[in-house]
């Protein structure tokens, strides 16, 4: 079997994919050598894919002016090539596809020659497009790749769909994975249920993009009651912003909870660490200020850690709100258990050039 057939195997069984930041140097120009150390510490953490040219790595690289879409492609494909042939294995390789059909389109097919396994295809800035366009847009990008469905939240750009919407989206062949990050309990109850009473439910994984909820997504089952047959489905992976820092606690939480969804029951622990994880989440994306500082909060971890120089983002007025930097400093404090912060300091020197 190639390799391209190995990940999409990877992908539909369910993995953790960390959504991958984008480093800056001081003059906020992409840091080649910090940008492919990040990644070397993700491969290392045990990850079982990369995404990157997602919301996390700063809509903003794909402005003529700025132009780091296709950079940021090659230096992520290169790492994980490098560590694949190294540790013979495989992992799965997604890329982020934005605006119009013919955006989407190129962006795919430019990820198709840097090795990519799938795109996840966001609707971000697309709120007055019709769903029937939206659906459109899916059908030609799946022609190309794989496609990953994206429910984003509206705080970051996103737009409400319909149960309809998802309903057709599960009819494209092509569409391997849906990344529900909706950030509502109403509207994952739409993907899923959608997902579930599709045709192609064995053929859809889904994977949580839900920061807000995390574990219990991981840990649900949902069952339903279709034309008399109870049809279980649930999230079997996870593709997470989060996931970008502190990645190595949370590959061993992520098998953890592969193991504890298959218990007949859930422990009372697992509920106070689903509480504990959304605690944290909520200092690193900033929840306080609607998310005005999601991504700056986690370049603010990752700087801590020494794998970030500066928390910069491309556009100068995207920072950290006010109190957020105590906000992380009050997760790190409560939660000591949760970071990795030792694993870094181990290993850090050895992922450097």
């Amino acid at each position: 079997m190639d390799r391209h057939l190995k990940a999409l195997e990877i992908l539909k069984k369910g993995t953790i994919i960390p959504a991958t930041p984008l480093v800056l140097d001081d003059k906020r120009n992409l840091d080649e050598q910090g940008q492919r150390l990040l990644m070397r510490y993700y491969l290392n953490c045990g990850v079982g894919g990369i995404a990157t040219a997602v919301h996390t790595t700063q809509f903003e690289i794909r402005k003529p002016e700025i132009n780091l879409f296709e950079p940021v492609l090659k230096i992520v494909s290169d790492e994980i090539e490098r560590y694949e042939k190294e540790n013979d294995v495989v992992l799965v390789k997604v890329t982020g596809a934005c605006g119009r059909i013919e955006q989407a389109v190129k962006e795919a097919r430019l990820a198709k020659k840097y090795g990519f396994d799938a795109v996840l295809l966001s609707p971000g800035g697309l709120n007055n497009m019709s769903e029937d366009y939206m659906i459109e847009r899916t059908k030609a990008v799946a022609e190309i790749m794989p496609v990953i469905g994206f429910y984003l939240q509206t705080a970051c750009g996103g737009r409400h769909f319909t149960y309809d919407y998802w309903e057709k989206v599960c009819t494209v062949s092509n569409v391997a994975a849906i990344k529900c990050a909706s950030f509502n309990r109403y509207s994952t109850l739409d993907v899923v249920r959608a997902v579930a009473s599709s045709e192609r439910c064995d053929d859809i994984t889904l994977y949580t993009g839900n920061d807000d909820n995390i574990v219990i997504d991981l840990l649900t089952k949902y069952k339903f009651d279709l034309n008399g047959k109870t049809v279980e489905k649930g999230f079997d992976g996870g593709l997470l912003g989060h996931w970008s820092v502190w990645t190595k606690k949370a590959v061993e939480l992520f098998r953890m909870l592969k193991e504890e969804k298959d218990k007949s029951e859930i422990s009372p622990e697992l509920l106070s660490l689903a509480a504990a994880v959304t605690d944290i989440n909520s200092a690193f994306f900033d929840t306080a200020h609607n998310f005005a500082g999601c991504i700056a909060g986690l370049h603010e971890v990752l700087k801590k850690q020494g794998l970030m120089k500066n928390t910069f983002c491309l556009n100068p007025d995207e920072k950290m709100s006010e109190g957020q930097k105590e906000e992380i400093e009050r997760v790190y404090r409560m939660y000591p258990d949760l970071n990795d912060d030792d694993f870094i300091f181990n290993n850090l020197n050895d992922w450097k050039y």
